[in-house]
Protein backbone atom coordinates (compact mmCIF):
# COMPACT_ATOMS: atom_id res chain seq x y z
CA UNK A 1 0.00 0.00 0.00
CA UNK A 2 1.36 3.41 -0.94
CA UNK A 3 1.89 5.97 1.75
CA UNK A 4 -0.41 8.98 1.72
CA UNK A 5 0.93 12.19 0.22
CA UNK A 6 2.38 14.66 2.68
CA UNK A 7 1.06 17.52 0.53
CA UNK A 8 -2.67 18.28 0.36
CA UNK A 9 -4.31 18.19 -3.06
CA UNK A 10 -4.86 21.95 -2.98
CA UNK A 11 -1.11 22.58 -2.61
CA UNK A 12 -0.35 20.29 -5.56
CA UNK A 13 -2.95 21.96 -7.78
CA UNK A 14 -1.75 25.44 -6.80
CA UNK A 15 1.91 24.58 -7.41
CA UNK A 16 1.19 23.16 -10.87
CA UNK A 17 -0.92 26.21 -11.73
CA UNK A 18 1.85 28.57 -10.59
CA UNK A 19 4.37 26.78 -12.81
CA UNK A 20 2.04 26.96 -15.83
CA UNK A 21 1.33 30.66 -15.24
CA UNK A 22 5.02 31.48 -14.78
CA UNK A 23 5.89 29.73 -18.04
CA UNK A 24 3.08 31.54 -19.90
CA UNK A 25 4.37 34.88 -18.66
CA UNK A 26 7.96 33.94 -19.46
CA UNK A 27 9.16 34.66 -15.91
CA UNK A 28 11.86 31.97 -16.06
CA UNK A 29 14.25 30.90 -18.83
CA UNK A 30 13.43 27.18 -18.42
CA UNK A 31 10.58 25.16 -17.02
CA UNK A 32 12.87 23.48 -14.53
CA UNK A 33 14.02 26.83 -13.18
CA UNK A 34 10.37 27.76 -12.62
CA UNK A 35 9.73 24.42 -10.93
CA UNK A 36 12.80 24.77 -8.71
CA UNK A 37 11.94 28.29 -7.58
CA UNK A 38 8.22 27.62 -7.01
CA UNK A 39 8.98 24.41 -5.10
CA UNK A 40 11.27 26.43 -2.81
CA UNK A 41 8.69 29.17 -2.32
CA UNK A 42 5.93 26.72 -1.41
CA UNK A 43 8.12 24.60 0.86
CA UNK A 44 7.95 21.50 -1.33
CA UNK A 45 10.85 19.30 -0.31
CA UNK A 46 12.16 18.54 -3.79
CA UNK A 47 11.82 20.17 -7.18
CA UNK A 48 11.54 16.64 -8.60
CA UNK A 49 8.28 16.18 -6.68
CA UNK A 50 6.78 19.25 -8.33
CA UNK A 51 8.16 18.22 -11.74
CA UNK A 52 6.33 14.88 -11.43
CA UNK A 53 3.09 16.69 -10.55
CA UNK A 54 3.49 18.94 -13.59
CA UNK A 55 4.17 15.96 -15.90
CA UNK A 56 1.19 14.00 -14.54
CA UNK A 57 -1.08 17.01 -15.02
CA UNK A 58 0.12 17.27 -18.62
CA UNK A 59 -0.75 13.59 -19.14
CA UNK A 60 -4.16 14.07 -17.52
CA UNK A 61 -4.93 16.98 -19.87
CA UNK A 62 -3.77 15.11 -22.97
CA UNK A 63 -0.75 17.33 -23.62
CA UNK A 64 1.70 14.48 -23.02
CA UNK A 65 1.27 10.75 -23.73
CA UNK A 66 1.00 8.34 -20.81
CA UNK A 67 -1.38 6.83 -18.29
CA UNK A 68 -3.81 9.29 -16.75
CA UNK A 69 -4.43 9.42 -13.02
CA UNK A 70 -7.83 7.79 -13.59
CA UNK A 71 -6.24 4.97 -15.61
CA UNK A 72 -3.65 4.36 -12.89
CA UNK A 73 -6.36 4.22 -10.21
CA UNK A 74 -8.45 1.81 -12.32
CA UNK A 75 -5.46 -0.45 -12.97
CA UNK A 76 -4.63 -0.47 -9.26
CA UNK A 77 -8.22 -1.40 -8.38
CA UNK A 78 -8.32 -4.15 -11.02
CA UNK A 79 -5.03 -5.62 -9.76
CA UNK A 80 -6.44 -5.67 -6.24
CA UNK A 81 -9.62 -7.39 -7.44
CA UNK A 82 -7.59 -9.86 -9.51
CA UNK A 83 -5.47 -10.82 -6.48
CA UNK A 84 -8.61 -11.33 -4.39
CA UNK A 85 -10.16 -13.55 -7.07
CA UNK A 86 -6.95 -15.59 -7.33
CA UNK A 87 -7.00 -16.18 -3.55
CA UNK A 88 -10.66 -17.22 -3.69
CA UNK A 89 -9.91 -19.54 -6.61
CA UNK A 90 -7.07 -21.22 -4.66
CA UNK A 91 -9.38 -21.75 -1.67
CA UNK A 92 -12.02 -23.31 -3.92
CA UNK A 93 -9.44 -25.59 -5.57
CA UNK A 94 -8.25 -26.79 -2.16
CA UNK A 95 -11.81 -27.38 -0.98
CA UNK A 96 -12.77 -29.29 -4.12
CA UNK A 97 -9.66 -31.50 -3.82
CA UNK A 98 -10.50 -32.20 -0.17
CA UNK A 99 -14.12 -33.14 -0.90
CA UNK A 100 -13.15 -35.21 -3.96
CA UNK A 101 -10.82 -37.25 -1.77
CA UNK A 102 -13.64 -37.76 0.73
CA UNK A 103 -15.93 -39.08 -2.01
CA UNK A 104 -13.29 -41.52 -3.29
CA UNK A 105 -12.85 -43.23 0.09
CA UNK A 106 -14.77 -46.45 0.65
CA UNK A 107 -17.47 -46.24 3.34
CA UNK A 108 -16.49 -47.50 6.83
CA UNK A 109 -19.67 -49.25 7.93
Amino acid sequence: MARPSKYPREVRVRAVRLVAEAMERGDYPTEFEAIRRIAGQLGIGSAETLRKWVRQTEVDHGVRPGKTTEDIAEIKELKKENAELRRANEILKSASAFFAAELDRPPRY
